[in-house]
């Protein structure tokens, strides 16, 4: 592979700044998640606290190396502590509000995950380019007088980063896992039939009581009209959660969401008799369908989040997906229905050299993360089952 010696990084208040070349020659779109539309919604949601600019290397030549979206927030760098050290934290921050809360600069995407984090070219050596990214993030954390540099998320498939990442200080640390469901079947009923007796007997025992109640769903491409309805949903899960979130979304977020991704963009919704009762927020993503978000119209412990699991499941295979991603949390439900949770790394350093020793041992004290086991939920795993990694 060739790497030429001159190059330059221009940084970019918008994605709009990016000459659709650039998009051609980087194939951004084998995923949504690093496509210009996806950044526009991003730009137009005013998600709270967020800031976004854009990377883009290029080479001697001018062509196209390599783009990634970067963004400043507000973090809890204890964001996965486990339950009595976030009681005691609480406790702190009634007299100190902003204990271990500080100024990160990130790159990736705020609202779902990529892997690795940018778009590149593949006749470049993976070390020149590690050179550049964390080049220009260091320049980019002076800038902005970040504390913490994050550079996430690393899956299994993107692990040929952490040595290279290792020659420039940063620590490989542990984020919560992810989930995926492969998916080999044609329909839901080879699903189902596919299931272990005790997993399958569950889930329709589960589904008739629920649909006795009178529960329907229907899918929705274009959902723009309901983007305050399904936010206030939306919010009244995050206020009730007990994970930990950084985003706060907003109408804006659902109404262009649905616009800028258009067929891509999708949402079900869960009905009794005429009242919205929930939605689950998907993304077709090429083959893969990724699970977003859901909302509720009252966040309650009533056994309804299982059902909008497994129509997710349903509704995914019916769109002819190879891969559903489920993402992050709620893992009992999700490994009940066949997914298996996968390791994302994160890169982390301090931008002050003589504080970055004591960065990873101090963010692996203050956190713990789940490891979710996987379960036998078929019959023959190997056989209708992929490997998740």
């Amino acid at each position: 592979m060739s790497t030429p010696p001159q190059c330059t990084v221009e940084i970019l208040e918008s994605v709009d700044e990016l000459p659709e070349s650039v998009w051609d020659a980087l194939g951004t779109e084998v995923s949504h998640a690093l496509s210009p539309r996806f950044w526009r919604v991003l730009e137009a949601s005013d998600l709270q606290g967020f800031s976004y600019r854009y990377a883009l290397l290029r080479d001697g030549n001018g062509a196209p190396v390599a783009f990634w979206g970067l963004y400043t927030v507000t973090t809890d760098i204890a964001i996965f502590a486990p339950r009595f050290l976030r009681t005691l934290l609480n406790r702190i921050r009634r007299y100190f509000p902003r204990f271990l809360i500080w100024n990160m600069l990130e790159c990736g995407t705020p609202i779902t995950i990529v892997s690795p984090p940018l778009a590149q070219r593949d006749d470049w050596e993976l070390g020149p380019l590690v050179r550049q990214w964390t080049q220009t993030m260091a320049k980019e954390a002076r800038r902005t007088r970040s504390l913490l540099i994050v550079l996430r998320d690393f899956e299994p498939n993107a692990w040929a980063y952490r040595p290279e990442l290792a020659r420039h200080g940063y620590h490989w640390i542990d984020g919560l896992p992810n989930t995926y469901l492969e998916i080999p079947w044609s329909d839901p009923e080879s699903y189902r039939a596919a299931m272990r007796s005790y997993y399958r007997s569950k889930l329709l025992k589960h589904r008739r009581k629920v649909e006795a109640a009178g529960i329907r769903y229907e899918l929705r491409e274009d959902f723009a009209d309901m983007a305050e309805e399904l936010c206030a949903q939306w919010r009244e899960v995050h206020e009730h959660a007990k994970e930990f979130q950084r985003e706060v979304l907003t109408p804006a977020f659902y109404r262009e969401f649905s616009r800028q991704m258009g067929p891509d963009s999708l949402v079900l919704l869960y009905y009794q008799n005429d009242t919205l009762l929930a939605h689950a927020l998907l993304m077709r993503d090429g083959t893969m369908v990724r699970w977003l978000y859901v909302g509720r119209a009252r966040a309650q412990n009533d056994g309804l989040y299982l059902y909008i699991a497994a129509t997710v499941v349903e509704t995914a295979i019916e769109l002819g997906a190879t891969r559903l991603e489920m993402g992050l949390t709620t893992y009992d439900v999700k490994l009940d229905l066949g997914a298996k949770a996968v390791p994302i790394a994160m890169g982390l350093r301090a931008r002050w050299s003589w504080m970055n020793p004591f960065v990873g041992w101090g963010y692996r004290l203050l956190n713990s993360v789940p490891k979710p086991r996987a379960r036998a939920v078929f019959k023959d795993s190997q056989a209708t089952q992929g490997n998740a990694s």
